[in-house]
């Protein structure tokens, strides 16, 4: 069960004074009717308050590419911070005030989050914005949270999960496919479009993972798949023929297709819930068994640049010291 202090709002405001230093956003103008007013925002020194200070530090943060989560998960524990520490300029924080406020966590994951937000906060104070000369927070390290050890679905397991795939539809088909057999993300899929997949040799298809953000480019990658998966593509086109993205469906969605078709094909497990993070775990174990490393799998048909990587999240904690590789080109 989640701590209540992990409930977040979504844009908790401490109160500094009794009010926010920002300005009106309208203004009344003649006849009394609201006008557009200018908001502003004083300047970012080592004497600005916090609020002053988390204001300049989003708009970094959102100028910069960061995600929605992002932003708002570090704002939040800062107008937490906030709340705790008062007023005081930035220059007078301490290490006893980053102390205070990391042992008010009531669990390790929760401190950890609160020290990355900090740590993330003081280092662009000093080394972006150059108005502190000195990190309150370098001091603090986080304690090691060991990660959990996925069950990854067997081989007969996986083949009864794509036949139900099969028979729930196409696109379950497709989706499930690329998840399990090309390691990609819940994201990546939803992100896929005609044209990133090429079949111009049906024998061996291509997959194009790309990033609208340039801050991912690193994982964009060429993946090889074979004729089952461009079998099931053109069956997918058939009945759904998209425009624009391939799958215009929710995240939540893509969970319960694959939740589903997990209980058709009869492979839950108490303990173990089918998730499409699951799938990708599954592709990694899988190419760690095989041996895969990066010399073997990182060959790309097209730019030198592009990487092709199997999911992290299943690194050493399945195959100790084991490099995961994507299906090789």
């Amino acid at each position: 069960m989640r701590e209540r202090e992990e409930e977040r709002p979504t844009s908790p405001e401490p109160e500094t004074g009794g009010r926010l230093e920002q300005g009106a956003l309208f203004e009344i103008g003649g006849k009394g009717k609201f006008r557009a007013g200018v908001a502003t925002m004083p300047a970012l020194d080592a004497g600005s308050p916090l609020t002053v200070a988390r204001y300049w530090y989003r708009r970094h943060l959102e100028q910069h590419g960061h995600s929605r989560n992002t932003t708002e998960s570090y704002s939040y524990d800062l107008a937490l911070f906030e709340l705790q520490v008062g007023p005081k300029p930035i220059a007078e924080i301490r290490p006893r005030d980053i102390a205070h406020f990391l042992g008010e966590s009531q669990t390790r994951s929760t401190r950890k989050r609160r020290l990355t937000s900090l740590s993330g906060f003081f280092k662009w104070l000093v080394g972006g914005a150059k108005v502190l000369a000195a990190d309150p927070s370098e001091n603090f390290y986080p304690e090691h949270i060991p990660l959990k050890t996925p069950q990854p679905l067997f081989a007969a397991e996986q083949e009864r999960l794509l036949a139900a795939a099969a028979e729930d539809s196409p696109r379950s088909h497709a989706l499930i496919w690329l998840m399990l057999r090309l390691g990609l993300s819940r994201g990546e899929v939803l992100g896929l479009r005609a044209e990133h997949l090429d079949l111009s040799d049906p024998r061996r298809p291509v997959v194009y993972i790309y990033y609208d953000n340039p801050r991912w480019a690193g994982k964009e990658r060429h993946l090889a798949a074979d004729e089952t998966f461009a079998a099931i593509y053109s069956r997918f086109l058939d009945e759904y023929r998209p425009d624009g993205p391939l799958f215009p469906i929710l995240p939540q969605s893509v969970n319960k297709i694959v939740e589903r078709v997990a209980e058709a094909a009869g492979v839950s497990r108490t303990g173990r819930n089918i998730t499409p993070q699951l799938l990708r775990d599954t592709y990694a174990v899988d190419q760690a068994r095989a041996g895969a490393d990066e010399g073997s799998s990182s060959r790309s048909s097209a730019s030198p640049t592009t990487r092709a990587t199997a999911p992290a999240s299943a690194a050493t904690s399945v195959v100790d010291g084991a490099k995961l590789g994507a299906a090789p080109l």
